[in-house]
């Protein structure tokens, strides 16, 4: 079975065939997560680093929050589609599709417009957060974060878990 995502942007049209269904899987977990199944405010993080996503899912977790992860800007936007998190965290810079491009699919959706997305970069110059701006970033956060650094950014979108 293949799933069709499409999600159009201001100036891109992204379309990509999904060989797996995609699930709405808390990782960890193994199991799919139901709306009425969990009270935790959702999280995505996206990141091609295992490290920096199990890293970021461990202190979003401890916090009380539900974690789903992707490993590119395409996993992304198919785990978006499916389960709709109060926030994004997005590395700018992955195979496929960049967090940059990402970013301005989502916000250039109706439908997700309005998530906030904070990018992940170990990249801390000028251009780098002003291109993130330009793609309707919420925040740049830049890698190595500290757990404090990471929560911070989650309250000051979401308030306190």
């Amino acid at each position: 079975m293949s799933d069709r995502l499409v999600i159009a942007g201001r100036r891109c049209e992204c379309a990509k065939r999904l060989a797996t269904p995609v699930t709405n899987v808390v990782q960890g977990s193994g199991s799919p997560v139901s709306e009425e199944q969990s009270s935790a405010v959702r999280i995505m993080v996206v990141d091609d680093s295992q490290t920096i996503r199990k890293t970021a899912e461990s202190l979003l977790t401890k916090a009380g929050y539900e974690v789903v992860t992707a490993q590119d800007g395409f996993e992304a936007l198919a785990v978006l589609a499916r389960s709709t998190p109060a926030l994004v965290f997005i590395d700018i810079m992955m195979p496929r599709l960049d967090g940059y491009q990402a970013c301005a699919l989502i916000k250039g959706n109706a439908q997700f417009a309005k998530i906030p997305v904070i990018m992940l970069s170990s990249k801390d110059g000028l251009f780098d957060r002003a291109r993130g701006r330009l793609v309707g970033s919420d925040q740049y956060l830049t890698k190595p974060f500290t757990r404090e650094e990471l929560l911070a950014a989650v309250e000051s979108h979401l308030g306190a878990a």
